[in-house]
């Protein structure tokens, strides 16, 4: 008797999703448009925007919206970022969620070995730009002290106005900068809990991900996506008042929103890790008393079937 064969359903098609910048002075996106079409693009998101600045709206909606076995075009490097450091920080982070990046013009391709060593070698060079650059400082410095003068913005040493002015701005745009280029490894998680579960709740969930948040550090964050319209206001809205006694329960399905995959046994043990102590007494959470606080949960409505 011949053996019955299952036929294997055939992998889903990759999306190559592309991504056009043009810069101020520039006119049109239409040749980036176009190349990208012709790589086979599915969707094709386009963007204004210098390329000195990592403040891109666009960008940043367009690695949210990416998901594993998906690649990420553009024409040129230049198009996605402004250094090489930046570019590494983009694709490593791509390359942790499953997506693939390539560049139509130049030898990258990270879902090939070829597109793979090519960017090794990036990143060799980012860090022997870093090297460089920090010799370059260090050799400024001393040269500076040998001639007599002092290191650092002689504006600011003498407290003027428009040099403290100016240095407050670029430590603002920095700051604005990071959490634009963070924002995709912390936000969805704030966008799940929030307003429903407290800062501290939400700060222990994120930070069991690996994070090193504190709650003034996290809302001030938050502010600052709201204000510049890249989060919605409602995140800042006052959590609902409960109980005291509420505070395991509202822990267990925070947990839970945030990694929906995890097992009762799985809590129990972040729970342990976490030194919350259980709630019917012993050293260690047991997956039932996991259970009888998501049972609450789903009855307060902070859990949903």
């Amino acid at each position: 008797m011949a053996k019955s064969s299952k036929r294997v359903a055939p992998p889903l098609p990759r999306r190559l999703i592309g991504y056009a910048r043009v810069s101020t002075e520039e006119q049109i996106h239409d040749a980036q448009v176009d190349e990208l079409r012709a790589g086979g693009c599915d969707r094709i998101y386009q963007e204004h925007g210098s390329g000195a600045s990592r403040a891109r709206p666009v960008l940043t909606k367009v690695l949210k919206e990416l998901a594993a076995g998906d690649v990420l075009v553009v024409v040129r490097l230049d198009r996605l970022a402004r250094s090489v450091s930046h570019l590494l920080d983009v694709i490593e982070d791509l390359e942790q969620r499953g997506v693939h990046f390539r560049s139509l013009r130049d030898p990258i391709d990270t879902s090939t070995p070829q597109g793979m060593f090519s960017l090794q070698v990036l990143g060799a060079v980012a860090q022997l730009e870093r090297a460089l650059t920090a010799e370059r400082t260090k050799s400024g410095m001393k040269a500076a002290k040998a001639r007599g003068r002092m290191a650092g913005n002689p504006g600011l040493r003498e407290r003027r106005p428009e040099a403290i002015r100016a240095a407050a701005a670029a430590k603002n745009q920095t700051y604005l900068e990071g959490l634009i280029t963070s924002a995709q490894t912390w936000l969805p998680t704030v966008k799940q809990l929030r307003p429903q579960h407290s800062w501290d709740n939400v700060v222990r969930v994120l930070n069991r991900k690996g994070h090193d948040w504190t709650v003034e550090r996290l809302r001030r964050a938050v502010h600052r996506m709201v204000h510049e319209k890249l989060a919605d206001a409602d995140l800042l809205a006052r959590s609902p008042r409960r109980p005291p006694e509420d505070h395991l329960m509202k822990l267990v399905a925070a947990i839970a929103i945030a990694d929906p995959t995890l097992s009762l046994r799985d809590i129990a043990g972040q729970l342990d890790q976490m030194g919350e102590r259980p709630v019917r007494g012993g050293r260690k959470w047991q997956p039932s008393s996991v259970k009888a606080l998501m049972d609450e949960a789903f009855r307060f409505g902070l859990l949903r079937t």
